[in-house]
């Protein structure tokens, strides 16, 4: 946050420098003005605005090396624009000792502190432009102190517009002098009669990446409503700025109309497509949330004061700022934005998205073997064939020859195409009909086929005939068996491949961004081999040595599983991008 532009009604002055180290030096007309030598008004402004705070500065040290301040980013610029005029908060107290404070609040929208200097009682006031202007009666001007006219507050009002189109954020100064101290100080004794000085205009530039995490958002579904205390252009300019409102004219309610508002009348307002709530007050946070969790909409709130707690229970999901926000937000928050940056939280959809599809690429695939286990033995019940494969073997499958690539499907990194698809019904259920049809039916169907075909091959190459029985002492039922074993890690591979995405093409994924799948598959087609050659092994699981061209013939099936899941990708595609259509073009 950092002060740009200065306005008083005597002249308009631009501040150079960014962040908070108290670097830069104060224009005015292009012209360079000497720190030593500052207007009256102006370091009148800038003593306003460095004792009617609370904020600290902070040096660079060695463990901390940047400046930083404590406190309100708002208040801690007005501390750096001070010291860039040689100003410190310390030599200002020493000068003018504060007596007392009004702290702001979100209804006043104003701050005042009261100090002495010498005999005479200074009060210091900074605020929301008009909600200041409405509490003073006079303006500093070239001529001295006169009286505040219409004219005077339209000048202001119109200055405070432009500041807020360009997206700046506006505080006005004003201060009076009191003759007598007094005992106690309070808003309608202290607040009133005040001079009117001028506004400070300062920027909050948005993050780089926030303009893409909106887009994202946007692409994934996920409708955006700024909620602030600024003013309502200044929200719309920002808004603007980052890509949450593109539209000629979004609805913007300030807090006075959502007071007036009606439950009924505020859910019809939030079914506009770009909506702004400008100069409300914390509480009416939680009246949107409440208002959208009738709507059945599930929110997520972000907030970092103590009044945002309520809102940030209410929500499903309450995100509080790690840094700038306060313990209570923390506490009540479901989530805690370590970096306060609001990418983080698009962020964390997609990883969340990826995690939900990995749960369901780990099933499908786990899934798609069973069918072709269970389909053998209902032969082998029902017709006089060799036993297709034996218990030890399939022990060895779901034991140990695709444990290690279902785990590498858990940590794989979000498909393309994650963030573009509509967010899910919270009624959906993990296990569905779509996910059972895939796994049992399209990839278990293909992959029994694949197996058959290879234990068939085998016993009818071998010489067997329908109706003979074999017992697995036989060398040709064992070779038939081992020929299903290897069937099913065969084509198990072929799944685990399919199984990397649910909607983008498996040729859209980097074949080795996944290292623990490729490890996986090594250590799959490694310890089948040796189930298969090794002659102890051979004793335990009933297998037999199989050429390579038996492992060649299932190859072969390999694209065709691999097409067939493409094809139902590429269905699916086409489906979400219709809806996708239809859904813009209702809003």
């Amino acid at each position: 946050m950092t002060v740009r532009e200065i306005w008083t009604p005597v002249a308009f002055y631009n501040v150079s420098g960014v962040g908070y180290e108290p670097k830069g030096d104060f224009y005015v007309d292009d012209k360079k003005i000497d720190s030593k030598n500052l207007p009256s008004e102006l370091s009148l402004l800038l003593r306003i605005g460095l004792l009617c705070n609370n904020s600290r500065l902070v040096r660079p040290t060695d463990e901390n090396p940047s400046w930083s301040i404590i406190g309100d980013p708002t208040e801690g610029s007005l501390v750096v624009l001070a010291e860039k005029a040689g100003f410190t908060l310390e030599e200002m107290l020493r000068e003018y000792p504060r007596i007392s404070q009004l702290p702001f609040d979100s209804r006043r929208k104003r701050m005042t502190s009261i100090h002495k200097y010498g005999k005479e009682i200074y009060v210091f006031t900074k605020g929301a432009p008009k909600e200041t202007l409405s509490v003073c009666n006079y303006i500093l001007s070239d001529d001295g102190v006169k009286k505040l006219e219409q004219s005077d507050i339209d000048n202001i009002v119109k200055q405070n517009d432009k500041f807020a189109e360009s997206g700046l954020r506006v505080l006005a100064m004003a201060y009076k002098i009191m003759d007598n101290e007094n005992k106690e100080y309070t808003v309608e004794d202290t607040e009133t009669d005040l001079i009117f000085v001028g506004l400070v205009a300062m920027m909050d530039p948005p993050r780089p990446e926030v303009e893409l995490a909106v887009k994202q958002a946007h692409k994934a579904g996920i409708k955006i409503i700024m909620i602030t205390g600024d003013y309502g252009l200044t929200a719309e300019s920002i808004a603007r700025r980052i890509g949450i409102v593109k539209g000629p004219r979004p609805r913007i309610i300030t807090g006075n109309e959502l007071d007036k508002m009606s439950d009924e009348d505020l859910k019809k307002e939030l079914k506009n497509k770009e909506i702004i709530f400008a100069r409300v007050a914390p509480e009416h946070k939680m009246k949107v949330v409440a208002a959208l969790k009738e709507m059945g909409e599930v929110v997520a709130v972000t907030g970092d004061g103590v009044n945002d707690s309520p809102a940030l229970k209410r929500a499903d999901i309450g995100i509080a700022m790690g840094k700038s926000g306060t313990d209570v937000a923390r506490e009540v928050a479901t989530m805690v934005l370590t970096d306060d940056n609001f990418a983080s939280i698009v962020n964390a959809i997609e990883e969340g998205r990826a995690v939900y599809d990995n749960v369901r690429k780990f099933i499908t695939y786990i899934f798609a073997h069973l069918t072709p286990e269970a389909i053998p033995y209902i032969l082998f019940s029902l017709f006089n064939i060799p036993v297709p494969i034996t218990v030890m073997q399939i022990l060895a499958i779901d034991l140990g020859t695709e444990t290690l690539p279902a785990l590498a499907l858990g940590v794989e990194p979000p498909e393309p195409g994650v963030m573009d698809r509509p967010p899910r019904s919270p009624k959906e259920k993990l296990l569905n009909l779509s996910l059972f049809l895939r796994g049992y039916v399209l990839l278990g169907i293909i992959s029994s086929i694949a197996v058959l075909s290879g234990y068939f091959w085998v016993l009818l190459s071998g010489g067997w005939h329908w109706g003979e029985t074999l017992p697995l002492t036989d060398p040709l039922a064992r070779k038939a068996a081992t020929m299903s074993f290897l069937g099913i890690v065969i084509m198990q591979v072929a799944n685990v491949f399919a199984c990397r995405t649910e909607v983008a093409s498996m040729f859209s994924v980097s074949l080795f961004k996944n290292k623990l799948l490729n490890i996986g598959i090594i250590f799959e087609i490694a310890l089948t081999a040796l189930l298969i050659y090794v002659p102890f092994l051979q004793k335990i699981f009933d297998t037999y040595p199989v050429s390579l061209k038996h492992w060649l013939f299932y190859v072969a099936f390999m694209p065709i599983l691999i097409g067939a899941e493409e094809i139902r990708k590429l269905i699916l595609r086409r489906k979400l991008a219709s809806n996708d259509k239809e859904v813009n073009g209702s809003i």
